[in-house]
């Protein structure tokens, strides 16, 4: 059974700190007179908009738009619309849709309940939008009318586009289309390629290097430069091309993660972001002589980066102890101003714990990076419960941000670690590909590792240990608990994947298995690997009392990865219940999570904190 939400033991109400409102996917209107944003402080996710003279906020939507947050939405020339993608029930299978801010009227411009469609562009003149659809296979660049009418497939690629952290649009003249994707063996492969509108004359423009990636991010204001990331240097980095005279230029020394935001409009800044020890701000660089300008910053981690005026950077900043506050930053003045702060509602803020970021020491003499949170009165002179919580991805990272879980679960007398293993992104391509065709290996040495740092520097009790995670977090709990099943007392793993291989072959989604074959290799040449790195093929070595929690219309790890361990755990005479050997709970209507839903976060985090409350 989950929590009692009204136990007054704890000095965090869970409900209360579930229903402190964030903002998301904040936007600029094409006159940039308007910001417009996802607000979940109604309890789930509406749609807002601020007028940037005098700060008011309005509503927009009232159930009309997405719900789970994994598809972005583009504003219409005269800004008299949004069109945005929505899918059903977390299934990610998204038709694009027009919402007329003044009628409230809401226009299916596409209605594709089996395939996946993004929107991203749309022409000068307002009559033609750009989109990716993989309605004929793999997901390329289509066109059509603004009315929905007229659709075109401009690209023809065998492979899918790049879709993650990569763009698609037009040129401002209206003559090319550009964006990412890989027509070289290397699957870790990503080139930036340009089309005519028409879809003629398609040519790959920018490769750093065979096996580098550069993600196509904006073009200049006057259309004479692509702005992209690559990591051909060892880091991601921002840079430009010319397409007058051919030339990359290279922003930034490549000692830390950067991405490229945007190029003002007048052509002389280019906006990054730097990604250094869990933190994330904002660098500047001066395109007339490749100076930086490190701005003056709150900590935490910038989101976003809509620049208006040439002059002020807009900004979702995320902190520690503040899920998020809407800033302005004054490029001249090197000063930010709020434009909406979170409302904490009843949390007093004192009351949250400050996290800390350490490095620890696994195999090979390896530092890995980590995030810790401890109970608010944590003492040297008594033994806690601990608890490793791996992110999904693999190529994902914990920052330094307002993380709800750590916050509960420190409340619940829980030491927690956020360990940034090997395989993470944002300490370099080495650090980032060390795991390619070794899921369950050396990334499971890492959670081994902050396992022991824990007990041998944090006062964790060795007979208390739990891990959870979800997704690819969910396949390390899982991996973890069956390959080194003596190490751990309880775990949680969600939306998890089991067997690699029937995940691979069950699969809707085709850029996720070029992501999946990008990790794990060929999983015909590989398949002793695939099976050996497959908990589902070790469940009974299993010792921890386990909670499985799955959405079932999940398509990013299917629903059929926790049903077959829970086959798997019944063959062998396991108990199922609370008190039991195993618990399963299965989500209606939800899919790979609920991203921005109060609700969905606190029967999350109630049945998780239960499981352990109970088992450890």
């Amino acid at each position: 059974m989950p929590i009692n939400l009204d136990d007054p033991k704890n000095s965090l109400d869970l409900r209360k700190l579930a229903e402190i409102p964030t903002f998301f996917d904040a936007k600029l209107s094409t006159n940039e007179d308007k910001l417009s944003f996802y607000w979940n402080k109604t309890g789930r996710l509406e749609f807002y908009i601020m007028d940037l003279e005098t700060k008011e906020i309005t509503q927009i939507s009232d159930g009309e738009f997405p719900d789970d947050l994994k598809a972005s939405y583009i504003w219409s020339k005269n800004d008299e619309d949004i069109i945005f993608a929505k899918d059903h029930g977390g299934d990610e299978n998204y038709s694009i849709n027009s919402f007329n801010l003044e009628t409230k009227k809401l226009v299916h411009l596409t209605d594709t309940p089996k395939f996946q469609e993004y929107i991203y562009d749309i022409s000068q003149d307002g009559e033609t939008l750009i989109f990716t659809s993989n309605r004929n296979g793999p997901i390329n660049v289509y066109s059509m009318s603004s009315d929905g009418s007229n659709v075109k497939q401009i690209t023809a690629h065998e492979r899918s586009l790049w879709i993650f952290f990569s763009e698609v649009k037009m040129s401002p003249d209206g003559k090319f289309i550009a964006y990412t994707t890989n027509e070289e063996n290397d699957p870790k492969n990503q080139d930036i390629h340009i089309t005519k509108t028409n879809g003629d004359e398609v040519k790959r423009i920018v490769q750093t290097k065979i096996g580098s990636q550069d993600n196509f991010t904006h073009w200049s204001k006057d259309g004479k430069h692509l702005i992209f990331t690559t990591d051909v240097n060892g880091n991601y980095q921002g840079a430009t091309y010319n397409n007058d005279t051919k030339e990359i230029i290279y922003y930034g020394s490549a000692d830390f993660e950067e991405y490229a935001v945007r190029m003002t409009n007048d052509n002389k800044k280019l906006i990054c972001l730097r990604n250094k020890d869990s933190s994330v701000f904002p660098v500047v660089y001066d395109l007339q002589n490749g100076e930086e300008k490190i701005l003056n910053f709150p900590e935490g981690i910038a989101i976003g980066g809509q620049v208006k005026d040439n002059r002020y950077l807009i900004l979702n900043v995320n902190q520690p102890k503040s899920p998020s506050r809407l800033i302005t930053y004054d490029l001249e003045q090197n000063k930010f101003e709020i434009l909406q702060d979170t409302n904490m509602g009843d949390i007093d803020p004192s009351s949250l714990v400050d996290s800390e970021y350490i490095w620890y020491r696994s195999t090979d003499d390896v530092q890995i990076p980590a995030i810790i949170y401890k109970p608010k009165n944590y003492s040297k002179d008594k033994l806690y419960p601990g608890i490793i919580y791996p992110h999904g991805g693999p190529t994902g990272q914990y920052f330094n941000q307002f993380l709800i879980s750590g916050q509960y679960l420190a409340d619940n007398g829980y030491v927690v670690i956020y360990p940034n293993v090997r395989g993470s992104t944002g300490y370099g391509v080495e650090f980032r590909d060390s795991c390619l065709k070794d899921w369950g290996g050396k990334d499971l040495d890492d959670w081994v590792a902050a396992r022991d740092w824990l007990i041998q520097n944090a006062q964790v009790d060795p007979n208390r240990v739990g891990i959870c995670g979800g997704s690819y977090g969910g396949y390390a709990t899982l991996i973890s608990i069956t390959k080194r099943p003596e190490l751990w007392k309880a775990a949680v793993s969600a939306v998890p994947i089991s067997h690699l291989r029937s995940m691979y072959e069950n699969h809707t989604l085709d850029h996720f298995k070029q992501y999946f074959f990008m990790q794990m290799g060929d999983p015909i040449k590989n398949e002793d690997l695939w099976e050996d790195r497959s908990p589902l093929n070790f469940v009974e070595n299993l010792q921890a009392k386990l909670l499985l929690l799955h959405g079932l219309n999940d398509p990013r790890c299917p629903v059929e990865e926790s049903r077959n361990v829970v086959d798997k755990l019944k063959e062998l005479g396991k108990i199922e219940g609370p008190n039991g050997d195993y618990q399963y709970i299965e989500w209606e209507d939800i899919g790979h999570g609920k991203f921005g839903d109060f609700e969905f976060a606190i029967n999350y985090l109630s049945e998780l904190t239960s499981y352990f409350n109970r088992h450890l």
